[in-house]
């Protein structure tokens, strides 16, 4: 009996500190509650309400139920050309930016005479990002005597205006967005440098050759960083903005109109934010679908270390 009693206010003790790391853990969350709420939960609700009304800044939003959509679908003549735009930017501009990064960080991950400043340099496109300088030089470089259509002359081809035309402004944003692989290929290096060197030296032992090793060693270990990095780089294709905004303007020919320039012009320039609201929900449609596809076929090529 004597031992019972002693064991109860033991337990009790350690009940209570439990509950008060539990409250302390719950009173250091709200902050957190409170800036996902109000800055994330919040906007999302009313975004989602908006994108069912009509809404000028000036005035109250009136419902019109889904007659932005409805129109988005059926009679916008910008929507449909923005809709191939970005797919087109995203299906070709996230393999290419994949690639490259992967390539350079498999080179850097030799031992090469001053392979950290290679590292930096190939990084510092990334910190630069789609600003107004890199935009300027962008169109500097395919201007029609720029040093591309120069280089291209050299071979006896003719001068290209690159942004003036539908077929080959598209891809001068692709290839802008490909040269800003350093993030992704800093994950690449890091995975690359995590794999065990011992795989090699059996494999060296067993003859295999370095495109082999390659196959059958480097890239499966390094599948959930591909997964990680594929995602990212999908994400960021899908929002670019910069780019379009500020070397195309989203021409010639809505060629080069993102999703995401043409919801800025229908909530600013347009002063439909309800229209606008509508956009971004078709957008995070988009998203969501090629995510998820991304993520199913992950079953079939992705390998964990379990």
């Amino acid at each position: 009996m004597g031992t019972g009693d002693n064991a109860a206010p033991g337990s009790d003790k350690k009940a209570a500190i439990k509950r008060k790391i539990k409250m302390t853990a719950y009173f250091l969350l709200i902050p957190w509650f409170i800036g996902i709420t109000v800055f994330r939960i919040y906007p999302m609700i009313m975004n989602l309400y908006y994108s069912f009304t009509e809404f000028h800044p000036l005035g109250e939003p009136s419902w019109i139920g889904v007659s932005n959509y409805l129109e988005m679908f059926t009679a916008d003549p910008v929507f449909w050309p923005s809709v191939v735009a970005t797919l087109r930017y995203v299906l070709i501009g996230t393999p290419l930016v994949m690639a490259a990064a992967f390539f350079i960080a498999f080179v850097l991950n030799f031992k090469l005479k001053g392979v950290n400043l290679f590292r930096t340099a190939y990084y510092i496109p990334s910190i630069l990002g789609g600003n107004v300088a890199v935009s300027i030089l962008w169109v500097r470089m395919f201007h029609p005597i720029g040093p591309v259509n120069t280089v291209l002359g050299a071979f006896g081809a003719e001068p290209i205006n690159w942004f003036a035309n539908p077929s080959f402004a598209p891809f001068t944003l692709i290839i802008l967005s490909a040269w800003q692989f350093g993030s992704v290929m800093l994950i690449f290096l890091a995975a690359l440098q995590n794999v065990s060197p011992t795989l090699y030296e059996a494999a060296d032992i067993d003859g295999a050759r370095k495109w082999r090793q390659l196959f059958a060693i480097t890239l499966p270990i390094i599948t959930p960083v591909m997964l990680f990095n594929s995602i990212n780089v999908l994400l960021r294709h899908f929002q670019e903005f910069n780019a379009a905004a500020l070397i195309t303007g989203g021409g010639p020919l809505n060629a080069t109109r993102f999703l995401n320039l043409y919801i800025y012009e229908m909530a600013f320039p347009s002063l439909r934010l309800g229209y606008a609201a509508a956009l971004t929900w078709v957008l995070l449609a988009g998203i969501g679908v090629l995510t998820a596809i991304l993520f199913v076929s992950s079953r079939h090529w992705v390998h964990y270390n379990d």
